[in-house]
């Protein structure tokens, strides 16, 4: 029998679960609450309970999975080790020991949410036959996962792949989320294209058909009317492929991916996003044509429990 690996991805409102052969085919997935009150302690006793449930419902002995990989909503040391937690309720813990112990002492790996679903993509998504990537989700904000050798590289500080929050706008005078000014999470996240649009509308007496949204207008009317040939909703995808392009062109000369994948919500403009901010990357990187290049992101939502799965595999 071909051995299993448990994936598990924790977000703030459910905890996604998969069941995997080793070769990477996804066999069962399935979603438990997350509990988060006091202070998230139930989160982890209920995803051992689950995880021992379907075992038990498709007849697997716990000897013939190989481990479970888990993706955290906060920065994972090498160790396991969480400082912090916020949307959870989880402080000064570790969770993949936690949850070893468990489940029997079976083999648990743990990262930052992010770089994991970037390691899932990498694995069996947009990045698939590739060993070094860069994943760039675009959602309510703008997150990011690196991938070198086949293996997340954290950073000494769990700081690496947080790459929404490079700075790339000098004249923006708002603070991000993060407390820094001109984050390119500020223009390209769904909140911040939103943002973009108000703005322009703001600044202008011009017709555009972003105005019949007024202040509700979202990243998808925006670029909705872009494809559809509004000047001003155009403009402001100009705008978001600029900073974008130029981001990727300063994570280029870095890291020098082979690939760099889109995903998040705000990537299912699709192709016409892609060729924009392919145009600014191109752009911003003159030294050289033989560079990464830019792809969809294929998982979607289940990118978090590929990634955990693959983590165990090594």
């Amino acid at each position: 029998m071909e051995k299993k690996c448990i994936g598990i991805d924790i977000g703030g409102t459910s905890v996604k679960l998969g069941l995997f052969k080793i070769s990477g085919e996804l066999l069962d997935k399935w979603e438990v609450p997350t509990r988060k009150e006091e202070g998230g302690k139930h989160i982890l006793e209920d995803v051992a309970a689950s995880i021992k449930s379907v075992l038990k419902e498709k007849n697997i002995d716990l000897k013939d999975v190989v481990g479970a990989g888990m993706g955290v909503p906060g920065p994972v040391m090498p160790d396991g080790y969480v400082e912090v937690c916020v949307n959870l309720g989880w402080h000064n813990m570790n969770p993949q020991k936690e949850l070893s112990q468990m489940l029997s002492g079976l083999l648990v790996k743990s990262g930052n949410d992010a770089n994991v679903a970037a390691l899932g993509e990498m694995w069996q998504g947009g990045g698939k036959g590739y060993t070094d990537i860069v994943m760039v989700t675009l959602g309510t904000g703008v997150g990011g996962g690196v991938i070198i050798n086949e293996k997340i590289i954290a950073g000494r500080h769990g700081l690496a792949g947080e790459i929404g929050h490079i700075h790339v706008r000098d004249e923006e005078k708002e603070h991000c989320n993060c407390g820094g000014v001109g984050c390119v999470e500020q223009i390209a996240s769904a909140t911040g294209i939103a943002r973009e649009a108000r703005r322009k509308m703001a600044a202008s007496d011009v017709f555009t058909e972003m105005r019949k949204y007024g202040d509700g207008i979202t990243a998808k009317d925006v670029l909705d009317e872009a494809k559809s040939g509004d000047c001003m909703a155009l403009e402001v995808v100009e705008v978001v492929g600029r900073y974008l392009g130029l981001m990727l062109a300063q994570v280029a000369m870095t890291i020098d991916p082979e690939i760099f994948v889109i995903g998040g919500g705000v990537s299912k403009a699709g192709q016409f996003l892609i060729d924009i901010v392919d145009k600014y990357y191109r752009h911003f990187t003159p030294i050289s044509e033989n560079k990464g290049k830019i792809g969809l992101a294929k998982l979607g939502n289940d990118a978090g429990i590929y990634g955990a799965a693959r983590m165990v595999l090594d």
